[in-house]
C-alpha cells in the first residue's frame, strides 16, 4: 500500500486544519491507521490511530483536540485538528500496517507503510 498525506499548511493558533491520508491498493479497510508527527530537533511521536473496525485511540495531549476517522469507500484517514497551539508545528506523518494490535498503536517502529509527511505550522 502506498500513502499519500496532505492537508498541512500554515495556521494561526486557534485555527483548526484537517489533515488526509489517501492510500492506494486493496484491503486498505483492514489496516490500522497512524498519525505521527515529528518537530524539529524532537522524536516522532504518536498522534492518533484509527483500527479497521473504526476503533480509535489518542495520545493523552490531543483528545479534545484532534479527531481521526477513515472513509474506506474513499480509502482515506483524516486527522481533523482543532484549536491548534504553536507547539503542534511539526511534520506530520500517516502510516499504515495490518499488524498493529493494541500494545503497538503507539509504536511508530510497528508500521511497515509511512506517507511522505505534510508541514503544520501554527503561528502564535
Amino acid at each position: 500500500v502506498q500513502l499519500q498525506a496532505s492537508g498541512g499548511g500554515l495556521v494561526q493558533a486557534g485555527g483548526s486544519l484537517r489533515l488526509s491520508c489517501a492510500a492506494s491498493g486493496r484491503s486498505f479497510s483492514s489496516y490500522t491507521v497512524g498519525w505521527f508527527r515529528q518537530a524539529p530537533g524532537k522524536e516522532r511521536e504518536f498522534v492518533a490511530a484509527i483500527r479497521r473496525g473504526g476503533f480509535t485511540y489518542y495520545a493523552d495531549s490531543k483528545k479534545g483536540r484532534f479527531t481521526i476517522s477513515r472513509d474506506n469507500a474513499k480509502n482515506t484517514v483524516y486527522l481533523q485538528m482543532n484549536s491548534l497551539k504553536p507547539e503542534d508545528t511539526a511534520v506530520y506523518y500517516c502510516a499504515a500496517d495490518q499488524s498493529i494490535i493494541m500494545t503497538t498503536m503507539t509504536s511508530s517502529q510497528y508500521y511497515d507503510y509511512w506517507g511522505q509527511g505534510t508541514l503544520v505550522t501554527v503561528s502564535s
